[in-house]
């Protein structure tokens, strides 16, 4: 079971990877906030979940993952397959791997460049 969750997970972060700019802020706290927003919003979206639009920030996370939840429900048919308790626990992970990738793993020392 987990190998499959990091499969499915690495088939995320190579969609985002190749496809979403979001994931490019010059700052640890921008990438971290962007993370959680747009990752956040993905999650409720495919839950069915309500989304908070009360912050102009949340409003363009939220346009950020309509576009990556559109994307994602169209080309992995198998999230259709999934519940939401897996769904989340997808999302989790994911989440943990775009933070690991863009943030604590990351070898960009600009992220923690106090004077940028």
């Amino acid at each position: 079971m987990e190998d499959l969750i990091k499969e499915k997970v690495e088939q995320l972060v190579n969609y985002i990877m190749k496809k979403c700019l979001w994931q490019f802020h010059s700052r640890a706290w921008d990438r971290k906030d962007q993370n959680e927003g747009i990752l956040t919003k993905t999650r409720q979206l495919l839950c069915g979940e309500p989304v908070e639009l009360e912050t102009p920030a949340d409003r363009c996370w939220w346009v950020d993952a309509v576009c990556l939840a559109d994307a994602f429900k169209s080309r992995y048919p198998w999230l259709a397959a999934m519940d939401k308790a897996e769904i989340k626990q997808l999302m989790r992970c994911l989440h943990e791997r775009m933070d690991y990738l863009t943030i604590t793993g990351s070898l960009n020392r600009e992220l923690t460049d106090r004077h940028y």
